[in-house]
C-alpha cells in the first residue's frame, strides 16, 4: 500500500466516532469534505460473533436532509459498512496517484466502477462485503429515511466500520439524525470493553480479599491504631467501591447499550478520589508523615492543594474520557486533557522520591533498624511500580503506533486493566509493610531521641502476663547523661555513670 493510500485510510481513522455506548445516536450531523467524497462516520465497534447468539448493526430513523439548492435533483447516499481488515477494498486510485472514495470517469474505465458512486471492491474472504446500502432522494423532496429497523448481520468477529457517504458535490450541507444500534453475541457492550466487565469481577472479588484481611486486623487491634493505617483503611474501601462501580455501570451498558451520565459520573468520581487520597497517602509515607515527624507542619497546605489540584485534573480527563467522548475532539484538545494528569504525576514521583530519600536518611542518623528496613522495602517496591510504569507507558505508545486501526481490539482491555493491577498491587505492599498489630506503635513518632529500638529489641516490644494483661518489657533508651530503664510498673529509674 501506497503513502496516499496510508495517509487516506488514517484519516477515515481519525474521522471516525467510536461513540461510549452502542447505542449511537446522530443529531443533525453534517458530512464532512475528503477526497472526492461527503462523509459522516457512523462509529467504529468490535463485533464479536458467535452461534448461539446473532450480532448485528440495526438502522432506526435515519433520516437525511440536504439544502433546497439540491432538490431539483436525485442525490445518492450510500451506508457503507466493511470490517478494518478490508480498508483497501474501499475507494481507489487511477495511475498510482491520490486515492479517491468515488469513482471518477477515469476509475470507471480502469476498475469498472460506476461513476458517481463509492468504489468496492469484493472482499476476498467473503464476496458479499464490504456491505454497501443505497438510498435515493426523490425529485424536489429535501428529505429521505432508510427503512426503519433495518439490519445487517454480522457473521465474522472483527472490527468494523460504518460510513455515510455522498459522492454528489449537489449534497454539500447534508445532514442526518437517527440512531444505529451495535450488538455483540454477548450484549450490547462494544466488543472492546466486553472484557473490562469480566476483569472487573476479578478486582472486586480480589479487593473484597484484601479488605477482609485488612479489617479483621484493624478490628483486632482498634486500639492499636496509627493514623496513617486510617489513611489505608479508606483506599482500600474506595477501590473496592470503585471495582464494584465500574462492574455494575458495565453490565448496565451491556444490557441496554447505554450508559446513564449519573452513574458513569459517580464511578469516575469515585475513582479520582481514590486515586487523589491513593498518591497523597504514598507522599505523605515517604515524607515520612507519624514515624520522623508528628505533623507534616507548614507541608500540609502544599499537599493539600496538589491533592485538590490532582483531583481536579484527574476528575476532569475521565469524565471527558468516559462520560464524554474523547474520540470526538481534535488532537490538540485531547493533550490539553491529558497533559495537566501527567505533568502532575511526574512532579508527584519527583516530590515523593525525595521525601522518601530524606527520610531513610533521618531513619539511619537515628539507628533505627526496624523502620529502616519497613522504608527500604518501600522505596524497592515503589521504584519497581515506577520503571513498571513506565515500561508500560513505552508498551502503550507502541501498541497504538502499530495498530492505527484497532484490529487489535480483542487485546486492548489489557492497556486499561495494568494500571489498575499495579495500583492494586503497591497498595497490597503497602498493607502488608503497615498491617495493624498489637505492635503497630513500634511505627509512631515519639518526641525522645532515644525512643528507637533496634531489630531485636523491637520483635519483643510486648509480651503477655499470666493473667492476660499486656504490659511493656524492658526499655532500653540512650541518652547523653546514661541509661533510662522502665520497670513493669512504668517507673523510670536512671543508672549512674560509672
Amino acid at each position: 500500500m501506497g503513502m496516499d493510500s496510508y495517509i487516506f485510510l488514517l484519516i477515515l481513522t481519525f474521522l471516525l466516532k467510536p461513540g461510549n455506548a452502542s447505542i449511537h445516536v446522530y443529531n443533525q450531523e453534517s458530512f464532512n469534505e475528503v477526497g472526492n467524497s461527503y462523509l459522516l462516520s457512523g462509529g467504529s465497534e468490535g463485533i464479536s460473533s458467535s452461534s448461539h447468539s446473532r450480532s448485528f448493526v440495526r438502522f432506526d430513523n435515519i433520516t437525511f436532509r440536504r439544502p433546497k439548492s439540491a432538490a431539483k435533483s436525485r442525490g445518492l447516499i450510500q451506508v457503507v459498512l466493511f470490517e478494518a481488515a478490508d480498508r483497501n477494498n474501499i475507494g481507489g486510485s487511477a495511475y498510482g496517484g491520490q486515492r479517491s472514495i468515488c469513482c471518477t470517469s477515469d476509475l470507471s474505465k480502469l476498475q469498472g466502477c460506476k461513476q458517481g458512486e463509492v468504489i468496492r471492491i469484493p472482499s476476498a474472504n467473503d464476496l458479499n462485503w464490504p456491505i454497501i446500502l443505497k438510498l435515493h432522494f426523490s425529485r424536489n423532496s429535501l428529505s429521505t429515511s432508510m427503512k426503519n429497523h433495518e439490519e445487517i448481520s454480522i457473521s465474522k468477529t472483527g472490527m468494523y466500520n460504518l460510513f455515510f457517504i455522498a459522492c454528489d458535490p449537489k449534497l454539500k450541507g447534508v445532514v442526518m439524525s437517527g440512531k444505529t444500534v451495535w450488538k455483540n453475541s454477548d450484549g450490547y457492550l462494544p466488543g472492546r470493553m466486553a472484557p473490562l466487565m469480566r476483569f472487573y469481577v476479578f478486582m472486586s472479588l480480589v479487593y473484597l480479599l484484601l479488605a477482609v484481611i485488612w479489617f479483621t486486623q484493624y478490628i483486632r487491634f482498634r486500639k492499636d491504631i496509627l493514623q496513617l493505617q486510617h489513611c489505608i483503611s479508606a483506599v482500600v474501601g474506595l477501590g473496592l467501591f470503585q471495582m464494584i462501580l465500574w462492574y455494575f455501570e458495565y453490565a448496565n451498558f451491556n444490557s441496554t447499550g447505554k450508559r446513564p451520565v449519573v452513574l458513569t459520573t459517580w464511578v469516575v468520581t469515585v475513582g479520582a478520589v481514590r486515586k487523589t487520597i491513593a498518591r497523597l497517602l504514598v507522599l505523605c509515607v515517604s515524607m515520612g508523615y507519624g514515624v520522623v515527624r508528628p505533623t507534616l507542619g507548614g507541608l500540609t497546605s502544599k499537599v493539600l492543594l496538589l491533592g485538590i489540584t490532582y483531583f481536579l485534573a484527574s476528575e476532569l480527563l475521565d469524565i471527558t474520557e468516559y462520560v464524554g467522548t474523547i474520540n470526538d475532539l481534535s488532537g490538540r484538545a485531547r493533550l490539553f486533557l491529558v497533559l495537566p494528569d501527567a505533568l502532575l504525576d511526574a512532579f508527584l514521583i519527583l516530590w515523593i522520591f525525595t521525601a522518601l530519600s530524606k527520610t531513610l536518611e533521618q531513619l539511619q542518623v537515628k539507628r533505627s533498624a526496624v523502620k529502616l528496613d519497613i522504608y527500604r522495602k518501600f522505596s524497592n517496591a515503589l521504584a519497581a511500580v515506577v520503571f513498571a510504569s513506565v515500561a508500560w507507558i513505552a508498551y502503550e505508545l507502541y501498541f497504538k503506533a502499530t495498530d492505527p486501526f484497532s484490529e487489535r481490539w480483542q487485546s486492548a482491555w489489557i492497556i486499561t486493566a495494568f494500571w489498575d493491577i499495579l495500583a492494586f498491587a503497591l497498595l497490597c505492599v503497602i498493607c502488608y509493610l503497615w498491617a495493624p498489630s498489637q505492635s503497630s506503635q513500634r511505627y509512631a513518632y515519639s518526641e525522645e531521641l532515644g525512643e528507637e529500638f533496634d531489630e531485636e529489641e523491637a520483635q519483643s516490644l510486648t509480651r503477655e502476663k499470666p493473667d492476660g494483661d499486656i504490659s511493656l518489657v524492658e526499655k532500653k533508651e540512650k541518652s547523653v547523661g546514661g541509661t533510662r530503664v522502665l520497670d513493669e510498673d512504668g517507673e523510670a529509674e536512671e543508672d549512674k555513670r560509672e
